[in-house]
């Protein structure tokens, strides 16, 4: 990837280990990108599922997959952006620990890839609002974004 979309960060992440197992810092309030706690959350992807298109208006998202491999990809829709148009694929996982850094506005989504399910840490900087939620979602099949989720073969 040559160029990442304006706002996105990324941090390779190293596991610590011992005769006990390991540790792996994911986010740390003193990290350069760090903004502000929303909460924490789990969500867990499938082999081959897609799951995606969303964009959020206020939120910034940091994505640590820390089981299993996915794909995040991300489209930056933003009018005026630097960077509108790019996409951003990303694969994060056990064999690549990475956290992401998904700023506003940016679409993204994720498929699990490999043979288990990817289980993703979600530390965003706003606790989810259950009645009126900042999450918009577009169809993950939409071609008014140029990415095919189907197997890329290099």
């Amino acid at each position: 990837m040559n160029q990442y979309i304006e706002g996105v960060h990324t941090k390779q992440l190293t596991r610590i280990p011992d005769e006990r197992g390991f540790l792996m810092e994911i986010l740390r309030r003193d990290d350069p990108m760090f903004r502000q706690f929303g909460q924490v959350y789990l969500s867990v992807v499938y082999p081959g599922v897609v799951k995606g298109w969303h964009y959020h208006k206020i939120q910034w998202d940091h994505f640590a997959v820390v089981k299993g491999m996915a794909k995040v990809v991300l489209y930056d829709a933003r009018e005026g952006s630097a960077t509108s148009g790019l996409v951003n694929e990303f694969l994060i996982g056990e064999q690549n620990p990475m956290l992401l850094i998904i700023p506003p506005e940016v679409l993204h989504g994720m498929k699990g890839i490999g043979s288990e399910p990817a289980y993703l840490i979600n530390c965003p900087t706003e606790p989810y609002n259950h009645e009126s939620p900042d999450e918009y979602r577009i169809d993950p099949r939409s071609s008014d974004i140029p990415y095919d989720w189907e197997l890329q073969w290099g």
